[in-house]
């Protein structure tokens, strides 16, 4: 795994979990904020934005979208919302395109504006996700709200940043990030090389503008082409960075918003890395103690611990010795690694990594292989969509480095190791690519206190691999009208995901503007 940090939606987690667990309970705290007031669609100018502020962004903020049937998207329409490449220095000669998409309120008569939904990443497609999104939301809100989506600048319909070709990519992702010597250490710089020079190469203009910041900019002139005084959003992983962000930024335009699978802003590039290394070390304990309760259980059926020392084994052999998977590609450790963490991300894909590593067991590694592809998003041609690239794009551009380079990544592997056994080592190299990136650093980390907005939602799940719970603990604390809602359960996020008394919970504050008590746990 080479991008900086890891905070991206698996595809998997597109698809409903079967988690039909526990009610709500309530912490003793009480609530922190009234209930947030609707999203309110006016019509005429721009909404929210008085006309003498707009300055040289009035032709952004005045453009009509074009409305039309999606190709390939039944019942959804697409259209296309031009924004500056530089906020600071607009321009129409490079002006970008940005691909929008809505399926319209099925309750029209109590149609309560526009819900736009992100999946994280960064660098994940909001329009693939509002196709699960807008069908596989509670109804009660779909009937309510024009889904929305934008795919962000540099990412799958908008523009996408570009770095490798499929088979640079396949070199790529299969490079050794747990280097034994010097030779190992050098593949892995020049492959981190190879990737951001790449990048500079291939996507030179979009490099220096896919911000965090300029992607929440873009979202508020969204929110005015539709029609809304306020932004209604449900953001998950690193969308929840992009949600607090846009509330910063606009904390008189922040209405209903929803940050499910929380980042916190004030930690460093390598805080957040080491988080993760936690996150997917408790992910996996968790998977381990389900494992070793079946028969078949390839890591055995002895004790979590036994079953850490297994996979230990299992990478340290596909190391020595890549596995054939039945075609021209092998699976290295690094591949191995991913095929792994990939399955942390839902509980569901739990029986299909027990699958995988019955074969890796038996010197077939197409399990672990087809796992690892689906986390990078590889289709069955050998092409890869552009998820990685923005990735680091943004996550580089975002925070300055996590590493400085080789010595650095050498001298934290101790830290990340303490914090995960089984994935430390990996994760600690993977976190050094930002280090040769081309452009350097817009953001810092920082609190967000987004005075003035009304109560925000943060959702957190206590056994969360990608975002550790402690992240939404801490982001709801520092907004100054954060409302806390646990979910103690395992997975990448939760809302939609089957809990009941999860989406009970958002689905009231989405409609009627009500969060739960500060505190509350399902």
């Amino acid at each position: 795994m080479h991008t900086p940090r890891l905070l991206r939606t698996s595809g998997t987690v597109l698809a409903v979990a079967g988690l039909l667990l526990s009610a709500c309970t309530t912490g003793g705290s009480t609530h922190r904020a009234a209930a947030s007031s609707p999203a309110g669609s006016l019509g005429g100018p721009p909404s929210g934005v008085a006309a003498d502020a707009l300055g040289n962004l009035r032709p952004y903020y005045e453009q009509r979208l074009s409305w039309g049937d999606c190709k390939d998207m039944p019942g959804m329409q697409c259209a296309t919302m031009r924004v500056p490449l530089d906020y600071a220095h607009p321009s129409a000669a490079t002006d970008l395109k940005l691909a929008v998409a809505r399926k319209r309120a099925e309750d029209s008569g109590k149609r309560l504006g526009t819900l736009l939904v992100n999946p994280g990443g960064p660098g994940g497609s909001a329009i693939d996700y509002l196709q699960y999104a807008a069908f596989g939301y509670p109804s009660a809100v779909t009937s309510r709200y024009d889904m929305a989506a934008i795919d962000p600048r540099g990412v799958a319909r908008s523009e996408p940043v570009e770095c490798l070709s499929d088979r640079q990519m396949d070199a790529f992702t299969a490079t050794d990030v747990t280097p034994d010597d010097g030779a190992e250490v050098d593949a892995l710089v020049a492959a981190d090389k190879e990737f951001a020079g790449g990048c500079e190469q291939r996507s030179a203009k979009l490099l220096r503008h896919v911000s965090t910041v300029e992607s929440a900019r873009d979202m508020d002139v969204f929110r005015a082409l539709v029609g809304d005084r306020k932004l209604s959003y449900v953001g998950k992983s690193y969308g929840t960075f992009l949600g607090a962000t846009y509330a910063e930024l606009f904390p008189d335009k922040a209405g209903r918003l929803v940050l499910d699978g929380a980042v916190d802003p004030s930690i460093s590039a390598l805080e957040a890395s080491r988080g993760q290394a936690s996150g997917f070390e408790i992910a996996f304990d968790a998977f381990a103690a389900d494992c070793i309760t079946h028969r078949d259980c390839p890591l055995g059926t002895k004790s979590t611990e036994d079953a850490g020392h297994r996979l230990d084994a299992l990478f340290k052999q596909v190391d020595a010795k890549p596995l054939g998977t039945g075609s021209s590609r092998k699976l290295t450790e690094a591949l191995a690694t991913t095929g792994v963490i990939a399955a942390m991300y839902d509980e569901s894909t739990w029986p299909t990594l027990r699958a995988a590593l019955t074969k890796a067991n038996k010197g077939d590694g197409s399990g672990l292989l087809a796992l690892s592809d689906t986390y990078y998003e590889r289709d069955s041609r050998g092409h890869y969509d552009n998820l990685m690239y923005a990735n680091a794009a943004v996550n580089c551009l975002d925070l300055p480095p996590a590493l400085s380079g080789p010595q650095a990544a050498e001298q934290s592997v101790a830290a990340f190791t303490e914090e995960s056994p089984h994935f430390g080592k990996n994760l600690a190299w993977s976190s050094m690519i930002c280090a040769y990136w081309a452009v350097p650093p817009t953001g810092r980390p920082h609190r967000i206190a987004a005075a003035g907005a009304d109560p925000i939602l943060v959702v957190g799940t206590t056994r969360d691999p990608a975002t550790p719970y402690e992240w939404a603990e801490s982001l709801a604390g520092q907004l100054d009208s954060g409302v806390l809602l646990t979910y103690d359960g395992d997975g990448h996020t939760a809302y939609a995901r089957g809990s009941d008394c999860i989406d009970s919970a958002v689905n009231r504050y989405l409609l009627e503007g009500r969060p739960p008590a500060d505190g509350t746990t399902c």
